[in-house]
């Protein structure tokens, strides 16, 4: 049960429902970080470095729509955005990608936890300034998210494949154009 009074919407649909003044800046935020196709990273790229950070701060319902939005732009399954949120070194992501996997993991713990080598290595493996940019902000961006919906102890469905089923709707619609007081 949510600490408030909160519509009777999934993680982060229930605050944003009961507070659409703040509900709107924080979806075009998610738009621009996740969706905006002047980036270099692929939305699924960009959506996996959002679920990484999330699974880091264990955020369920997090983690899970946005691991399941990476799987369906980078056609994975949840096995393998699974294998990745645990240890992304093994997995057959890009070197780039691993780099930029640790920044995020270093902003979660705090920002000052990203060195230059971390850095230095994200160049060398081909991560321009822009991509070092967004991943910080979208690291820094989801434990916000994360923080928002288990600060206010919102529900998640506890079936995964839930997030699956809704990744094509929510790929198709972004974070903009659908009704947040519509639970389908």
């Amino acid at each position: 049960m949510s600490h408030i009074n909160l519509p009777n919407l999934p993680g982060i649909r229930g605050p944003m429902a009961f507070s659409p003044a703040t509900a709107k800046p924080l979806n075009e935020l998610a738009e621009i970080l996740l969706r905006d196709d002047n980036n270099t990273l692929s939305r699924g790229e960009r959506e996996l470095i959002g679920a990484y950070v999330s699974s880091l701060n264990d955020c369920f319902f997090c983690q899970n729509i946005h691991g399941a939005l990476a799987g369906h732009y980078l056609e994975l399954d949840i096995p393998a955005i699974d294998a990745v949120k645990k240890d992304y070194q093994s997995t057959p992501i890009s070197d780039k990608l691993k780099a930029l996997l640790s920044i995020a993991g270093s902003v979660q713990r705090g920002g000052k936890n990203v060195t230059a080598a971390q850095i230095e290595k994200a160049k060398s493996e081909g991560a321009t300034d822009k991509e070092i940019h967004d991943t910080v902000l979208i690291a820094a961006a989801f434990c916000m998210y994360n923080r928002y919906v288990d600060g206010l102890a919102t529900w998640a469905p506890e079936d995964r494949q839930y997030y699956v089923n809704r990744a094509p709707q929510r790929a198709e619609e972004g974070y903009l154009d659908y009704d947040l007081y519509q639970y389908k």
